[in-house]
């Protein structure tokens, strides 16, 4: 997997018009045509709008109504982009949009984007039948790496240990090393620990996605892309490693999500 579909979108809405509004559409993702209906949640905007189907061929796009005059990225949004894929991600393939995809009214989603991507939309959709992304991320506990590397590191130990009841401003140079070593200390340990979780979670998952850090005590942050029937298997290993590292790393397995790190449909905005 790994496929990103760029597409093109209309740059000035049309007429849609409806109680004042200059509205437009905005397009969360791509769908199996054969989707029963649109997911139960609201779209985004103030008010939130309907989510509807726009369907070509096979395919179709999870939309709603937009009002273009007022600017996307209000309070909310993001999350109802996100909380809509992801509920749509538990029933059927989705491929996730950008944030901000606007397209001017249904007729020019299908001219632009369904029509002459049909076939390459279907074929990522047939790829990802069965399946979701979760996310597996860890966090270790503070005192606890340090502990470890203290333990490990006898430069650290020596240091820390001259520093001791000495003024901050007189042991800068040391605080620096300090910190370096710890930095670098966790950086390989991020790095086995995150090979162990991959080697232990072997067989469940389809592929994977190694997140940069976006902490400095990141334990683990990788995106898996695994059949929505070995969720359950994903949840039992995750709650023994989350039980074995009690104390040193923080453990979370998020999921079934829409597959934001393996497919991904980028548009231009209206």
């Amino acid at each position: 997997m790994g496929r990103s579909t760029k597409v093109s979108s209309a740059s000035v809405p049309k007429q849609a018009t409806r109680r004042g509004q200059n509205l437009a559409s905005y397009v969360y993702g791509v769908v199996p045509a054969d989707l029963k209906a649109a997911p139960e949640d609201r779209g985004l905007g103030d008010p939130a709008g309907e989510v509807q189907l726009v369907r070509h061929g096979e395919i179709a796009a999870l939309i709603s109504d937009v009002d273009v005059d007022q600017p996307l990225g209000q309070p909310g949004d993001y999350l109802a982009h996100e909380r809509l894929l992801d509920a749509t991600a538990a029933q059927a393939p989705v491929l996730p949009f950008r944030f901000g995809a606007v397209m001017s009214d249904p007729d020019a989603i299908v001219e632009e984007l369904l029509k002459p991507y049909h076939d390459e939309f279907r074929a990522a959709l047939d790829e990802l039948k069965g399946q979701a992304e979760y996310i597996l991320r860890g966090r270790y506990v503070e005192q606890a790496v340090i502990a470890e590397v203290l333990g490990e590191n006898r430069e650290v130990a020596r240091l820390r240990e001259a520093i001791r009841n000495r003024p901050e401003d007189a042991t800068r140079n040391e605080r620096i090393r300090i910190g370096e070593i710890i930095a670098a200390s966790i950086e390989v340990k991020r790095d086995a620990d995150t090979n162990l979780v991959l080697d232990l979670l072997s067989g469940h998952f389809t592929s994977a996605v190694i997140r940069e850090p976006t902490h400095e005590r990141d334990a683990v942050h990788v995106a898996l892309l695994a059949r929505t029937g070995e969720q359950q298997e994903l949840e039992r290993v995750a709650n023994e490693l989350a039980e074995r590292w009690t104390g040193r790393v923080d453990l979370r397995l998020f999921g079934p999500l829409a597959p934001y790190d393996f497919v991904t449909a980028q548009t231009g905005g209206a």
